[in-house]
């Protein structure tokens, strides 16, 4: 299994080098990508909806328990990164620490599949962005194949597990609602809803 996994991150990260715009590309995704998620959870807060920000609340709580368990595991089951063993192309400086799993395709998953799950259309490109900065993970040289999927999988089953729990249980709504509703509630202070803006005040 191990051989499979080394060959193709060979095959995948072999290709880094040859293609410098491909390797652009690679490199802002393995570095940058996760702060478009962290853009787009921002603007869903808010876009002061409440549908948008119970999917926020849900989507920032499965985070947490999902790079909980991925930490737990890196640590049960320590493995090195690809260019700690082998000779690699490595075109982002990352630190020699656990491989296992993937924190940024984890991450991503996580909060995209939470995204799916609320609003499909928006779902869809935030689960191929996902895919993007695993792939470019391995591409440039910090990630095994095994490392990516398995955050996939955890990041996706974290996310539809307290997606179906949060649909079952009234405790979880009740507190998410709470939650945001005590923001709401200092968000009012700071922007009072009936306060009339220039424009109102005139016409």
């Amino acid at each position: 299994m191990l051989s499979i996994d080394y060959h193709l991150f060979q095959a995948i990260n072999g290709v880094a080098g040859h293609f410098a715009f491909l390797d652009e590309i690679m490199r802002l995704l393995a570095n940058d990508g996760e702060y478009v998620f962290f853009l787009g959870i921002i603007v869903y807060w808010f876009s002061r909806t409440r549908q948008n920000r119970r999917m926020v609340v849900e989507a920032l709580f499965s985070a947490c328990i999902a790079l909980g368990v991925a930490a737990i595991l890196g640590s049960l089951f320590y493995r090195n990164r690809p260019f700690v063993d082998h000779h690699v192309h490595l075109l982002i400086q990352h630190a020699a620490n656990a491989s296992f799993p993937s924190d940024h395709a984890t991450a991503a998953f996580v909060v995209a599949t939470v995204i799916w799950c609320h609003r499909r259309k928006d779902g869809w490109a935030w689960l191929a962005l996902a895919a993007g900065i695993s792939v470019s993970r391995v591409w440039t040289g910090v990630h095994y194949p095994s490392d990516v999927i398995s955050g996939f999988i955890l990041g996706t089953g974290t996310a539809i597990a307290i997606q179906t729990c949060h649909e079952k249980s009234i405790w979880l709504q009740r507190g998410s609602t709470q939650i945001i509703r005590l923001y709401e509630g200092i968000e009012g202070k700071v922007w009072p809803s009936n306060t009339k803006t220039n424009h109102e005040m005139k016409s």
